[in-house]
């Protein structure tokens, strides 16, 4: 973290608290609000630094924001943006961080500092992840600003925590794409569920969801009378997975039908983006 200390003797800073009282009971009151007075830029970026240290995130911002406004176009200015997304971060104004890592990123594409801003807007969207019931759109958003920093930055500090955050996300969506599956095949719906876990086969393979995903399909493609596709399906899963729950699942399932899955790769495509695979087998 980008720290100074002031160059001459600590001095009185006025600090005045807002006297607005809340309009209704059990409204929040609004954060203190710092009294515009002249002061030193090494002093407010000092006391804004100090301010984060003692855990105060909003004052900090605070602080921050007068040596923007003060002195716009110093050095100082450039450090206080990313320290102002800092404290946003660390006081769970996630919405805020972001805008300010956003500015920084804007305002300075070419500076040392500025992968840590897309990383910083990247960890805003990952702390906002919810769980796979509920919409994902920050969840896509997560996956995305990590994926930048990787294309960016792919030998800085924050592309291995990155990558392992990638994977992470990857498999919240797949267990998202899952869980819909599951509901529309237990819905009567098996042509919609298949779409989905075909979904996590083409997109999220090398997640954990993948062997439950390749069951499904057999069990979905059964339910609509399409046994050489759930055969071909329950191989793959044989050859990758032979030793998981989920194909001995599948081979109940298919000897009870009379039927047998021939052990059959999944292979990865030549010119697969991401990890592409092609399923290979009976009636592939």
């Amino acid at each position: 973290m980008l720290r100074f200390k002031p160059g001459r003797s600590a001095m009185i800073v006025a600090f005045a608290l807002s006297a607005l009282l809340s309009g209704c009971a059990g409204k929040a009151k609004p954060a203190p609000q710092l009294s515009y007075q002249e002061r030193p830029v090494e002093l407010l970026y000092a006391t804004g630094a100090k301010r984060l240290d003692e855990g105060s995130w909003i004052e900090a911002v605070q602080y921050f924001d007068e040596v923007e406004r003060q002195h716009p176009y110093s050095e100082w200015s450039r450090r206080a943006i990313l320290m102002e997304a800092y404290a946003y971060y660390r006081a769970n104004q996630y919405e805020d961080a972001v805008s300010a890592s956003d500015r920084f990123i804007s305002l300075y594409p070419g500076n040392p500092s500025t992968s840590y801003a897309y990383y910083l807007k990247a960890q805003c969207y990952f702390e906002q992840i919810v769980d796979v019931g509920r919409d994902q759109g920050t969840t896509e958003a997560a996956l995305s600003a990590l994926r930048d920093v990787l294309r960016r930055y792919p030998d800085s500090q924050f592309a291995v925590d990155s990558k392992l955050k990638v994977e992470l996300v990857n498999d919240q969506l797949a267990g998202k794409e899952m869980a819909v599956g599951r509901w529309y095949l237990r819905n009567g719906q098996p042509l919609a569920a298949i779409g989905r876990f075909k979904s996590v086969i083409d997109r999220y393979q090398t997640t954990t969801h993948t062997p439950e995903a390749l069951y499904r399909l057999t069990e979905a493609y059964l339910t609509m009378g399409l046994r050489d596709e759930a055969v071909r399906d329950g191989a793959v899963l044989g050859h990758n997975f032979p030793g998981d729950r989920w194909y001995s699942a599948a081979y109940r399932l298919l000897t009870s039908k009379g039927l047998k899955p021939e052990v059959a790769p999944l292979v990865r495509q030549k010119n697969g983006v991401g990890g592409d695979f092609t399923r290979l087998g009976k009636g592939s």
